[in-house]
């Protein structure tokens, strides 16, 4: 078997790798952005690999990949599945893995403490991968953060050449991230890049759309051909800021993603449907009543009467990036809008009701994945081949242009 030096040109989709003890651990935030802010919750969610994946040109028919994974435990909540390796030949789902052991982060959200207990590294193992000259990826889980520890394969490995492909850089809250899908990629955004073709950098941040600048700042100075922003369902849950401070904030997050890519389409998606928060404002509130049931619920802990005072719900939010989209696409032509409920809407909450009140099944992430490649993709989208070339928006579209 052939050892691998784990490097940063054989990964794709993270923004830094840093070097541990054992080996790397890819990072979708660089270190100065996480410099700047303390929360636990981004170190948590900005580790977990989610998009990142290994890519590798060989004729290996055995790749081997060792692993340190974190793995998250909720007091109170039933136990969570093993994170999945995805395994893909020229593009084609192959095989799934998964890594038992490693460490584990025991959280209790009643209290916002959390324990790390150290574990031992484990093998992801793929046998049987046809003996030609091929692009091999293995998608690390997107819900478990993922130390890197070796890379061995009865063959040479060198990256994937540049196949020419655009790079499609997104941002977003956990939705975007992939809380509830069953596999890396199947994650909404996955799914998407995959349908378009188009390689994808994931900036789905668990609990942290937040509209912080270092994230703004972190895509500003990434390479990419194509921008998408899903904001507004974080800032709720957090009970972050009011209507006062949204606004502005947007526009400051949009101002900095222009000083990088003045000119690239950019698309600013608003929240999915979420009846618990449709004109309730946040913050959101764990519901672990039906944990023996194996359930975990999120409820609405905030007053509808408090929206006369600017607190925020996912209806004012979106009324607020759409107009916005529209100020700014005066003087911007390639900045556009789409109404999450495209993605997520009336209909679909009653054929798939999201399981916890907040998070789409795994069916629902490949659902809002094939209907954002329609709406940002296809045809008339922003994403389109010529996008260029300005599209007229009918009245009673979800698209703003």
């Amino acid at each position: 078997m052939h050892t691998t030096p784990l490097t940063a040109d054989l990964l794709r989709g993270a923004l830094e790798l840093e070097r541990t003890a054992r080996g790397v651990l890819p990072h979708r935030l660089p270190a100065r952005a996480r410099a700047q802010c303390s929360d636990a919750q981004l170190a948590m969610a900005e580790s977990q690999p989610s998009g990142v994946r290994l890519a590798l040109r060989t004729r290996a028919t055995t790749v081997e990949l060792d692993t340190l994974p974190t793995k998250r435990v909720y007091v109170g909540a039933p136990p969570r599945p093993d994170g999945v390796y995805d395994l893909l030949v020229d593009g084609t789902l192959t095989a799934r893995a998964q890594v038992t052991g490693g460490n584990t982060l025991t959280i209790d959200m009643t209290t916002g403490t959390a324990e790390h207990t150290p574990g031992e590294p484990g093998t992801v193992r793929f046998t049987g991968l046809p003996d030609r000259a091929k692009d091999v990826e293995i998608w690390l889980p997107h819900n478990e953060t993922t130390e890197l520890v070796a890379l061995r394969a009865d063959a040479p490995v060198e990256p994937v050449p540049d196949r020419g492909r655009k790079v499609w850089l997104h941002h977003g809250s956990s939705i975007s991230h992939g809380s509830d899908a069953a596999t890396p990629t199947g994650t909404w955004p996955a799914r998407a890049a995959a349908l378009a073709g188009v390689e994808l950098v994931n900036l789905g941040l668990g609990g942290s759309a937040l509209l912080d600048p270092f994230t703004a700042r972190a895509m500003r100075d990434t390479p990419a051909d194509l921008i998408s922003v899903k904001l507004g369902i974080n800032v709720v849950n957090a009970d972050l800021m009011r209507l006062r401070a949204f606004a502005p904030a947007v526009h400051g997050f949009l101002d900095t993603l222009r000083e990088g890519h003045p000119t690239a389409p950019l698309l600013v998606v608003s929240p999915i449907l979420c009846p618990i928060h449709e004109d309730t404002p946040g913050p959101s509130a764990p519901d672990f009543s039906a944990s023996s049931e194996g359930r975990l619920r999120f409820s609405a802990a905030g007053d509808p009467a408090e929206r006369a005072s600017g607190k925020l719900t996912l209806t004012v939010i979106r009324e607020e990036l759409a107009r916005i989209v529209r100020q700014r696409a005066e003087q911007d032509p390639n900045v556009h809008y789409l109404d999450g409920r495209v993605l997520y809407g009336e209909s679909d909450f009653a054929e798939l009701p999201l399981p916890d009140a907040l998070h789409p099944d795994a069916a629902t992430h490949l659902r809002m994945g094939e209907r954002f490649a329609a709406a940002a993709f296809g045809a008339e989208g922003p994403f389109a081949a010529d996008t260029a070339r300005p599209t007229k928006c009918e009245p009673g579209s979800s698209m703003v242009r």
